[in-house]
């Protein structure tokens, strides 16, 4: 067993950039091909290495340690030295006043914008300060650009040369602290192969063949064809329904129309109608062919439509005149079915009217033949009178 490591020491350079550093152990044998077997604290990343430093990336939001020791071989099951520790713990200040959700997009390959919560413990007028740094920046530079979007606080900076860059510096180290240092800096390293977020594409052309819509589209700046997919959205104004179509690839490459369009894709939808009213639009996002994250679309496209045009006052005039069709349907439907009623089902006649014409209130001609009864039969009796007094005064004489 190699005697261990001395000197180890750790430092931070940059804004994430740890590196541990030590010397050889003290009396190895000369025999030994020394080398250096290290690990973090979670016996993570193990490596065995004749480098006498080593480094990593990482945010200094929690404590991190490395463990180092000494052995002859680069054989894993060779025991090694006792294991020398180093720690380096985050930035003092209370952990609650340190921002939250600190998250970063780039932007279309071109800027980066990062945004944030404030921490519970801080005031409300505290004055925040982002710095970043890339290999290709040569140093750690301020953002300038805070804005506040709701509870939300952000920044965005300019991050081209980093795309041209061949540097293998692949991810961008982000730091957030307030100007007064009453808070806990809080920290961000943001993989350059994620969090990647297009600008939407440019519809080019719409056009109707052989039953089918076919459309081309020229993609944002800074992305191959290659590393993009795509959602294509088809309105149908007629249906009122919308599809939506997800494309990896170009699928009209050997259309005559293709040819005449530089840096275009294009897409067909199939069984279209070329008398409906269609309206398009377009979002894309990176794939895993180039990029390690996949999730973040683009906003959608200007939207771009083909055909004909519905007819508004049309359609207007139709909601106007369907109701009073419908009433007067409704009308005529009840007159006729209340005649209809009538033919099926006669009223009955009621008897007790018939004999209360026949036996009970009579009319004004027989009113007046009783009338007329009446006054005969008085008559006739005035005139029986006369005849018999006449008669009783012949008898005395």
């Amino acid at each position: 067993t190699q005697p261990p490591v001395t000197n180890l020491s750790v430092s931070v350079e940059n804004l994430c950039t740890v590196i541990w550093t030590w010397n050889p152990p003290e009396g190895a044998s000369p025999n030994c091909s020394l080398r250096y077997f290290s690990h973090f604290g979670d016996k993570q990343d193990k490596i065995i290495a004749p480098e006498t430093h080593r480094s990593k990336e990482v945010p200094l939001n929690e404590r991190i340690c490395l463990q180092v020791g000494s052995q002859c071989s680069t054989n894993e099951s060779e025991k090694p030295s006792i294991l020398v520790e180093k720690c380096i713990s985050p930035p003092e200040g209370d952990p609650e006043s340190a921002v939250t959700e600190l998250q970063c997009v780039w932007h279309n390959l071109s800027y980066m914008k990062c945004s944030w919560l404030p921490g519970r413990n801080t005031s409300p007028d505290t004055n925040y300060t982002l710095y970043y740094w890339h290999s290709s920046l040569g140093k750690i530079l301020q953002c300038e650009n805070i804005y506040r979007e709701g509870q939300h606080i952000g920044c965005s900076f300019d991050l081209t040369k980093v795309k041209d860059s061949s540097s293998e510096q692949h991810s961008v180290q982000i730091m957030v602290k307030d100007n007064a240092g009453k808070i806990r800096p809080s920290f961000n390293i943001v993989p350059l192969a994620s969090r990647v977020k297009p600008d939407p594409p440019h519809i080019k052309n719409l056009s109707f063949q052989n039953g089918a819509l076919y459309v081309q589209w020229k993609n944002p700046q800074n992305f191959f064809s290659s590393c993009l997919s795509y959602e294509v959205e088809v309105n149908n104004s007629q249906t009122e329904t919308h599809d939506i179509f997800y494309v990896e690839e170009d699928k009209c490459q050997n259309l005559e129309f293709q040819r005449n369009m530089e840096d275009t894709i294009c897409f067909m939808v199939p069984g279209v109608l070329p008398d409906t009213f269609y309206t398009v639009r377009i979002r894309v996002k990176t794939n895993k062919l180039c990029y390690e994250d996949d999730k973040l679309w683009s906003n959608w496209s200007q939207a771009m439509s083909i055909g004909k045009q519905p007819n508004s006052t049309f359609y207007i005039t139709m909601l106007l005149l369907i109701p009073v069709i419908v009433a007067g349907a409704i009308i005529i439907l009840l007159l006729y079915l209340k005649r209809l009623k009538i033919i099926i089902f006669p009223p009955i006649p009621d008897p007790g009217k018939i004999f209360k014409e026949m036996f009970g209130d009579q009319n004004d001609d027989t009113l007046h033949w009783k009338k007329y009864d009446i006054y005969e039969k008085q008559s006739k009796e005035e005139t029986d009178s006369v005849v018999l007094i006449e008669n009783l005064k012949k008898a005395p004489q």
